[in-house]
């Protein structure tokens, strides 16, 4: 029954976030949105939406580990497991020089949550200071795309009736919930049935299930060799869980934090981001050889947790 339950939970947060993000942008368009907001806004949330609900329902179930470790599991697959796997497909290279800022960024959110961990608790005080640098890293990558006249990159859309837009924007957030509640009650069950802390369940299972969109599309694109694709999607997954969904679920409960997660599961995501910025920063290529080296790391830490 745990297991039904956790593939009923992912599916209604895959087909959730689709529907929603589909009748999202639909409405944006309709009513004169830029594409730029749209693509900055809607798509970033929207496609970090399975991790949020559950990350919320989680702290609001008095499960913390699971609500932390959905995040930090998640991060440290988007980039071992995404970005290697993708690597070991067809090598990536070739991206724009502005991921860099972006690069910069995604170190500064994992050593500031690594400093936040160490506290052992963070604080409602703490969620709001996240959710503030979100929105200074929003308003920051906005103007620049501005300046660099991307509004020409614009989302993929449909011409969809008001009555079709509303039905994928509500149904999309119904279903959701639905999928976060039946996630959280089967991960929780099995951690208990199995012996095991909701902090490995969280850094594992769930992790690995709310990353499963984000590696469909970077397999597509490895496969496509749309490199830009793969790392855009990564770091900023990765920015926005940090900064979002961290500091919306403190600013909404606070977050007692597991040890485990400030000895050993917060400073190997900050390695993976540091070790990814760098790559990004100094390099201009994750070969196979790399991409066989981070699902080796993966694969050694999953390892180790289970």
């Amino acid at each position: 029954m745990d297991y039904i339950l956790i593939g009923v939970g992912l599916a209604g947060l895959y087909f959730g976030a689709e529907w929603l993000v589909r009748g999202a942008v639909a409405t944006a368009y309709r009513f004169g949105i830029s594409p730029l907001i749209a693509s900055l806004v809607i798509v970033g949330f929207g496609t970090s939406l399975p991790e949020l609900l559950v990350s919320v329902r989680a702290a609001l179930s008095g499960a913390p580990g699971l609500a932390l470790g959905n995040v930090v599991g998640s991060n440290i697959a988007n980039i071992l497991l995404i970005v290697g796997l993708s690597a070991v497909i067809f090598p990536i290279g070739g991206w724009d020089k502005s991921v860099r800022r972006d690069a910069v960024v995604l170190v500064l959110s994992s050593a500031v949550l690594f400093l936040l961990v160490q506290m052992a608790v963070i604080s409602r005080v703490d969620g709001l200071m996240l959710l503030g640098m979100l929105a200074l890293y929003l308003i920051i990558t906005y103007y620049k795309a501005r300046t660099a006249r991307h509004d020409a990159e614009d989302l993929p859309h449909e011409q969809l009736s008001p009555f079709i837009m509303t039905l994928l924007i509500l149904g999309g957030l119904a279903t959701l919930l639905i999928g976060a509640e039946a996630l959280i009650r089967g991960a929780t069950t099995l951690a208990s049935h199995l012996g095991v802390s909701d902090a490995v369940i969280g850094l594992t299972v769930v992790a690995i299930g709310t990353s499963l969109p984000e590696l469909a599309t970077a397999i597509v694109a490895a496969m496509k060799r749309h490199s830009d694709v793969t790392i855009g999607n990564v770091t900023g997954s990765c920015i926005f869980n940090t900064f979002c969904i961290v500091g919306a679920t403190a600013a909404i409960k606070p977050l007692p934090v597991d040890p485990g997660f400030a000895a050993i599961d917060v400073p190997m995501m900050l390695a993976a981001s540091v070790f990814f910025a760098a790559m990004l920063i100094f390099t201009r290529k994750f070969n196979r050889a790399t991409g066989v080296i981070m699902l080796g790391v993966y694969a050694f830490y999953i390892g180790f947790l289970v």
